[in-house]
């Protein structure tokens, strides 16, 4: 038992390491986007805890990205997000019963894995970055660097800057600190400067009581918005769910979790997402999935067990039970910039994964999944990656 779960410092640190990731999706779409501010969280935490406690291991739970930021782009009703992640969930259950998904596996080159790993990584760096200089699509709509705090600069620098600043300073000195985490101590800072200089109305506006999710809140999907969602949302996801999802990160959990590598498999990866999916579909959540940033997040800042996917998941459970449809306001205590450390940090610790490429073929086709992912997106990269590395193949094709 104590090698599956332990509850410590460095494991509640841990847990905290993806809120980066996950928060400015979830919050966007409950705000833009209409979904159930209960249901989508209280999913988020049952997520967390049966597949870290099926697994046994340090288990990542994140949004789809590519749905989310299009849906968000692009203002999409609930119906047609729940649309594109019940559809999600039936192409993984499909993939992952069948078996489907190892033969995917078995012609994805090294290098496409560690292409897809590393543009992941610099993504997050990428999205960091942004929050902490205030110009990431949130802030801009806001029109403010950190759009719930009353305090927006000192002395002609922006606040988010000088917060960022110290964030990756506390966290530098402090990342393999077991008395004092970092992603604890920054994470903490954070919700103090929530706290002291947040938005009076955002603070008072917060109630707590006991809300159950509604099972089904919103009309059951039309067949327009499957239609809509599958040409819109789920084929543009699938290969980043395919190569992020789960190629990338069945790789590194078993990088980082050898000892228990042959728990989760490819096909247990994809069935774990779908079931989460229709689950989430049930409660009016969002279209969930596991991930290699999200894995490289949890790890960096001290995550080793499922101990820190109970933690992190009753935490988000009880919140939204607690909290109910104020539980955004709750989040939004945490400034942004605290949140772009956590994403900085976490993206490093995913590119140096591609560390142990050593040929010059190999390191071509994964920056070359880099350059068109920072160009287009990474389902591009990991098509064109895949491509590449089996036409490179070719003794006679030099790079």
């Amino acid at each position: 038992m104590s090698d599956r779960f332990k509850f410590d410092r460095m494991e509640l640190a841990g847990s905290l390491g993806d809120l980066g990731a996950l928060l400015p999706i979830a919050i966007a779409m409950v705000l833009f986007n209409g979904l159930s501010p209960v249901g989508l969280f209280l999913s988020i935490g049952v997520f967390y805890v049966l597949s870290g406690t099926y697994f046994g291991m340090t288990v990542p739970v994140q949004p789809m990205k590519v749905i989310g930021a299009y849906a968000i782009a692009t203002a999409m009703t609930a119906e047609q997000i729940l649309a594109s992640g019940f559809l999600m969930g039936v192409f993984l259950l499909i993939v992952g019963m069948t078996g489907a998904i190892d033969v995917i596996r078995k012609f994805t080159p090294k290098s496409v894995v560690r292409g897809v790993q590393l543009s992941t990584g610099a993504l997050l760096i990428s999205g960091g970055v942004k929050f902490i200089m205030g110009t990431s699509k949130y802030q801009a709509l806001q029109e403010a660097v950190e759009p719930h705090l009353t305090v927006q600069a000192l002395a002609g620098i922006p606040i988010s800057v000088i917060i960022g600043i110290i964030g990756a300073i506390a966290t530098l000195l402090l990342l393999d600190n077991r008395k004092f985490p970092a992603g604890l101590i920054v994470v903490a800072g954070g919700l103090l400067l929530g706290l002291v200089f947040g938005i009076r109305s955002d603070i008072s506006s917060i109630t707590i009581g006991v809300n159950l999710p509604q099972l089904f809140p919103f009309d059951f999907p039309a067949g327009a918005d499957f239609t809509f969602a599958l040409f819109a949302l789920v084929l543009p996801q699938l290969p980043m769910t395919m190569g992020n999802a789960v190629i990338a990160y069945t790789d590194l959990s078993a990088e980082y979790f050898p000892d228990k590598a042959s728990k989760l498999t490819n096909r247990k990866a994809c069935v774990s997402m779908a079931l989460a999916n229709f689950f989430s579909f049930s409660l009016g959540g969002m279209p969930l999935c596991h991930g290699a940033g999200g894995l490289a997040a949890h790890y960096r800042f001290g995550a080793r067990t499922a101990g820190s996917n109970l933690m992190i998941g009753l935490l988000f459970a009880g919140l939204a039970i607690l909290f109910g449809n104020s539980i955004v306001q709750v989040f939004n205590l945490i400034p942004m910039s605290i949140l772009g450390v956590l994403l900085i940090f976490a993206g490093a610790q995913l590119t140096l994964a591609m560390m142990d490429l050593n040929q010059r073929k190999d390191l071509f086709v994964a920056t070359l999944i880099l350059g068109i992912t920072l160009a287009s997106n990474l389902a591009a990269g990991f098509i064109a990656g895949m491509v590449v590395a089996h036409v490179l193949r070719w003794e006679k094709l030099s790079v």
